[in-house]
């Protein structure tokens, strides 16, 4: 039987490369070689056990590749092809999807006690590297392929498109959640890989004062090269305080909290306007509190907005052409480039944040 090279998770604190065998391929697959994958914090999560995921699965979500094999009823396609597919990778008949969820694809069962959902997986559309083996290998088998892949566009590097599949869709989404109008302020909170384009999208979506909330100086600086207007630096200033101010005491219009701590929820909450919006994208580990004053005792006509990274081929394709237009150029989000077979490495300075790493680009 042949074999690839794969990442898998061990044990908390613990994810090695090892060899598997390369999957076969249903008629509804794909079997894509993967060209360029990435670590994403949520990898990071899993990496800690934060996130329980299968002993022995291949981690990772973020595909760039070619068409190795096609499943015989997938049409459309060919072997040899440049794709991407999304890092929720929907089964389109589940009723989630068909209700308008696909992200939240209920088809899979999960034990007792995994989650609260009545015996299936919240965010079960997330399916590599969380139900399936991932990315993080040479090949991965990508289900509903007919749903899922998307051509990438003549002209991009895998570079140009790496953060479509995760990073991007789930940041755009953050600033779609936001109910921006033209002329709005936003502010974004925490300028990893998916605030900083949160706040690209913001800017897209029409928002003319974009505000950008860090601890890092190097990461508001790459958010200013992204369509920032304003930046923060919450060490050196009191992020409340001054929203009011830039705002003249109205509060911004809409907020996108992008790192999952109660102070960042907290803060993004008592930084819009009375009938303004919270788009919430962080991965909370405890539960939330929502404070009182704030929340102008539940009177405040405030709405907080959820989102999973959306999925499926005809969403990969509307961000491809976003990156195509040249009006957002995410490339320097990746910093660090690694072989496979130094993925280990790479999770230590990704888990780390070490050396300035926004994203790193895994090739096998």
């Amino acid at each position: 039987m042949a074999t690839m090279k794969a990442a898998i998770f061990v044990e908390p604190g613990r994810i090695e490369l090892t060899d598997k065998p390369i999957p076969e391929v249903g008629p509804n697959d794909a079997l894509i070689k993967i060209t360029t994958t990435t670590i994403c914090g949520t990898d990071v999560h899993i990496l800690k056990g934060e996130y329980p995921v299968a002993k022995g699965l291949t981690v990772g979500h973020e595909p760039v590749g070619v068409i190795a094999k096609l499943g015989s009823a997938v049409t459309g396609y060919q072997e040899g092809q440049r794709v991407i597919a999304g890092a929720i990778c929907p089964n389109f008949n589940s009723y989630a999807a068909q209700d308008g969820a696909p992200s939240q694809d209920g088809s899979y069962l999960i034990e007792s006690g995994r989650c609260g959902n009545h015996g299936h997986k919240l965010t079960a559309g997330w399916r590599f590297g969380n139900l399936i083996d991932g990315t993080q290998a040479e090949y991965v088998l990508v289900p509903d392929a007919q749903g899922n892949l998307a051509p990438v566009p003549d002209g991009l590097s895998d570079e140009q498109v790496l953060m479509c599949p995760d990073i991007m869709s789930t940041g755009f989404a953050g600033a779609e959640n936001a109910n921006i109008k033209i002329g709005d302020t936003v502010v974004v909170f925490a300028q990893g890989p998916i605030g900083l384009c949160a706040a690209a999208g913001a800017k897209l979506r029409g928002a003319t004062t974009v505000i950008t909330v860090d601890g890092d100086d190097n990461r508001l600086a790459v958010s200013k090269k992204l369509g920032a207007d304003v930046t923060i630096n919450f060490t050196k200033q009191d992020v409340v305080a001054e929203v009011l101010k830039i705002t003249g005491g109205k509060g911004a219009d809409g907020a996108i909290e992008a790192l999952g701590t109660q102070t960042t929820f907290e803060n993004a909450l008592r930084c819009i306007r009375p009938g303004g919006t919270l788009s919430s994208l962080g991965v909370y580990s405890t539960d939330l509190k929502i404070p009182l004053d704030a929340f102008g005792a539940g009177l405040g006509d405030h709405r907080i907005n959820t989102a999973l990274c959306p999925g499926g081929k005809e969403r990969m394709r509307r961000l491809m052409a976003v990156v195509a237009s040249g009006r957002v150029d995410l490339k320097p989000l990746v910093t660090h480039t690694y072989k496979l077979d130094d993925i280990v490495g790479a999770y230590d300075l990704f888990s780390h944040q070490r050396d300035r790493v926004l994203k790193v680009a895994i090739k096998p």
